[in-house]
């Protein structure tokens, strides 16, 4: 049997090189702009989260940034809390609550189509996140067109 002669790994170690950066920092021009498309569920996997963070980054980059949730997307705009609104049940619990919340507060704009909301998953406006923007199922694909026309960036996120 061969013998483990490699200490094991403390607190503390490093496993990778985190300080490389292989490609330059790229900054948003004068007017540049970014539309993150949301089309997921919520706690279904990291991509909800993961792009909450990509939209704050860009935000932070100096991309007119906008979130646009739909369909499915809509569970990441509603308000969360057990027992109460707001009590974060579990590490964790929170995420998609707090990231949005946070990407609003740097100006960051959110909006959550109607139809998805009330329709598919029965929400109400009141439920959304204070700050989201509802808007008609028909200004979904406005918005993308919009952004499109304007040569923005869009990152679509998507699961099936």
């Amino acid at each position: 049997m061969p013998a483990v002669t490699k200490p094991a790994h403390e607190k503390g170690d490093f496993f990778v090189d985190y300080e490389e950066k292989v490609f330059e920092d790229v900054q948003a021009a004068e007017g540049d702009k970014a539309l993150i498309t949301f089309h997921t569920v919520a706690f279904e996997g990291s991509i909800g989260l993961v792009n909450l963070l990509q939209a704050k980054r860009l935000k932070r980059k100096g991309f007119e940034t906008s979130v646009l949730l739909y369909g499915p997307g809509v569970t990441l705009g509603v308000q969360r809390g057990f027992p109460k609104l707001g009590d974060e049940a579990f590490p964790g619990h929170l995420n998609f609550n707090n990231q949005i919340a946070g990407f609003m507060e740097e100006g960051g704009k959110v909006y959550a189509c109607r139809f998805a909301l009330q329709a598919l998953y029965g929400h109400g406006e009141p439920s959304l996140i204070p700050g989201i923007k509802p808007i008609s199922p028909l200004d979904v694909l406005d918005l993308i067109l919009i952004h499109r026309r304007d040569g923005a960036f869009i990152l679509d996120t998507w699961t099936l």
